[in-house]
This record gives C-alpha cells, sequence and structure tokens, in this order.
C-alpha cells in the first residue's frame, strides 16, 4: 500500500503550480473555469482555501462542524500571489498531516462526518488534482497528475467505484467531468471517507481498498498492530473487499473493519461482513483477533457493535454468526453478544453452528 501522507500532498502542489505557472500572465478574471460562476481565479483562490481548510480542522481537532474561518487575500493579489498562497496552504496541510496521529479523526461531513489524516490528504489531493485540471482547461494547459497517484485517492475517498485501466479518467469521471465507455454520466458526487464506530475500548475503523490492498499483499494495511500482525482471516477478508472493489460491487460500509484499541491505537483484530443483506434481511457477519488480543472481550465489544450496527439499517432482519463446533471460545463470544443457535444449523464435514441474532 503506498503512502498517502504529506509528501504526496507537496508533490501534487508542486505539480499543478508548475503547470499554472506557465499561464500567471494571463486573464483569470473572465476565464471560466467551474462553470458559469466559477473564474479560474476563483478557482484558485478556492483550491487554497480548502488545503487551509483541511489543515485547520485536523489541527483543531474540530469533531461538530466546520471551524469557522476563511482565507482572504489582500487586494492587487496578483495570479503569481495566489499561486504562493496555494504553495502555502498545501505545505500547511502537509505539516499537519505529518504530525496528526493517525487515530485522530476530525469533522468532514461526507459521509459519516469524520475523516482521519490520509482523508484529508487524499481529499486535498483531489481538490487540486481536480480543480487545476479545470483552470488548465481553460487557459489550454496540458495537465496530467500520476497515474498511481489518482489511484490512490480513488481506493480512500472513492471506495465505491471501480478502479478502470485510466486512473485520471476514471477520476474524471467519478467527479462529473468525463466519460468513461461503458458507464453512465455521473451528475452527483461526494467524498466517502471510512466508517467509523465506537465500541467499548475499541473503534471499529473501516478499511478502505488502499488498505485492503496493503493487508493482501502482506502488510499492515496501515495500522499499528499488536503482536505479529492481523490474523489470517483479517487478510483473506481484505483480499474479497480488494476482489469486490475492482470489479465495482463493494459496498464500503458492509465490508470489513478494524478493531483498534482506544488506550493506545493499536489493532487487535477484524470483523466484517460475508456480503449484503440477503432477500429475507439476513446479513452474517465474521471475525477473529490476534493471539496477543485474545481471552480480554475485545471480540465481544466488536461483535455486539457491528450487529447493532446493522440492525439498525433499513431492511435488516437479523445478522448470522458461524464457528466451528469445537470452537468453545467463539461459541462463548456470541452468546455473549446476545445471539441465539439456530435449530438444526450445522455445515461442513465438521460442522459449523449457526446463531442469529434479531431485531
Amino acid at each position: 500500500m503506498r503512502t498517502m501522507g504529506g509528501e504526496q500532498v507537496e508533490e501534487a502542489v508542486a505539480g499543478a503550480v508548475a503547470v499554472l505557472r506557465t499561464a500567471a500572465g494571463r486573464d483569470w478574471e473572465t476565464a471560466r473555469a467551474g462553470g458559469p460562476e466559477w473564474s479560474c481565479r476563483y478557482t484558485a483562490e478556492h483550491v487554497a482555501g480548502v488545503l487551509i481548510a483541511y489543515a485547520g480542522q485536523l489541527a483543531g481537532r474540530a469533531t461538530e462542524a466546520w471551524v469557522p474561518f476563511e482565507i482572504t487575500l489582500d487586494e492587487g493579489t496578483g495570479n503569481e500571489d495566489v499561486l504562493h498562497v496555494i504553495e502555502t496552504s498545501g505545505a500547511l496541510l502537509a505539516a499537519t498531516v505529518r504530525t496528526t496521529p493517525r487515530e485522530v479523526r476530525a469533522f468532514h461531513p461526507y459521509p459519516h462526518r469524520s475523516a482521519n489524516r490520509e482523508g484529508f490528504a487524499a481529499m486535498g489531493i483531489a481538490e487540486v488534482f481536480l480543480h487545476t485540471h479545470d483552470i488548465a482547461g481553460v487557459l489550454g494547459l496540458a495537465y496530467e497528475p500520476p497515474a498511481e497517484r489518482c489511484a490512490d485517492v480513488l481506493a480512500r475517498i472513492f471506495p465505491h467505484v471501480r478502479p478502470g485501466t485510466d486512473p485520471w479518467r476514471t477520476l474524471l469521471w467519478a467527479t462529473g467531468r468525463g466519460e468513461l465507455p461503458g458507464r453512465p454520466p455521473v451528475t452527483e458526487w461526494r467524498w466517502r471517507n471510512d466508517l467509523v464506530l465506537p465500541a467499548g475500548r475499541l473503534t471499529l475503523q473501516g478499511v478502505t481498498p488502499a488498505a485492503a490492498a496493503g493487508l493482501a499483499a502482506g502488510g499492515d494495511g496501515g495500522f499499528d498492530w499488536l503482536g505479529d500482525g492481523p490474523f489470517q482471516g483479517t487478510r483473506d477478508a481484505a483480499a474479497m473487499l480488494l476482489k469486490a472493489y475492482e470489479a465495482g460491487v463493494h459496498l464500503p460500509e458492509w465490508g470489513v473493519f478494524a478493531l483498534v484499541r482506544r488506550e493506545d491505537g493499536r489493532a487487535v483484530g477484524g470483523i466484517g461482513f460475508h456480503g449484503t443483506p440477503d432477500e429475507a434481511g439476513r446479513v452474517e457477519i465474521g471475525y477473529d483477533l490476534v493471539e496477543a488480543a485474545r481471552g480480554h472481550g475485545y471480540a465481544t465489544e466488536a461483535l455486539r457493535a457491528l450487529s447493532a450496527w446493522a440492525l439498525d439499517r433499513e431492511g435488516v432482519a437479523s445478522v448470522l454468526a458461524r464457528t466451528e463446533r469445537a470452537n468453545l471460545a467463539s461459541q462463548a463470544v456470541i452468546a455473549r453478544a446476545g445471539f441465539s443457535p439456530v435449530d438444526g444449523a450445522v455445515d461442513g464435514a465438521e460442522g459449523q453452528l449457526a446463531y442469529e441474532l434479531r431485531r
């Protein structure tokens, strides 16, 4: 998994500014870059404003709303000076991302009212890429950001979008800026940061396709794991998530979550759904823990929290969990989470027992 941090923010800003600087002497006020109401000049100022706003959210640890400030450029500020402001605000976001602990989340409305440092970095980079494209197109400048960085952005804040073979064209299409063969036009879109759920001593942190790629390849997925790292079941689930993402059928909220301890930010296991709810409104859930975290009640807390979240969704009637007949510890976890045995539900040669939790 490639990093999404301060260095990548600086890289995106430097590439954009280098292109726009070649046209700094031209008229940016009358040229329309973002529809009838956005001039090239206003669009550039917007880029600077959003970069500093993202830095403010993280630095100020805002959790309920946007920090109520904005930047105003001095009267008489020229295009070259605007580019300097973009460089400055980009540097501030990069520094903030570098110094913000991974577990910090700050307010962003889409779609779950928070994002971590990687989410803000990805959104900042996307703002730079997309609005530089808007300006460059009007001014007749050639601009195309690195394909691998576009793929990184898609895998973090567009997890519901099938990636495609051309990441830049896919990102443009996903934000209503172009067409892709075989895909309908996009007329409305939002960032989609990962879902995080409270679970007692834990938080359940949604695994993005970017993190899943790292886990499936044997890495840490960007998490600080307790012990020797994730159990094989978590890696297998990440590989399935990645496969669904590449096929364009991944629904993030019904995916995989890392179990992260609040006290120290260490990941201790994984939990997730085996798919979306079926026609009967039943969804199946599975989980595992690293060996060093077993016997402390973490699995029970996670199972309770994710099951409660699922049962609160429209159309979900029950949650199913299965475990081997010989796995007494897992059976105890399921029972403590409030599940009841499903009569006669034994699968496989060795026999898996099924349990259900209903509304």
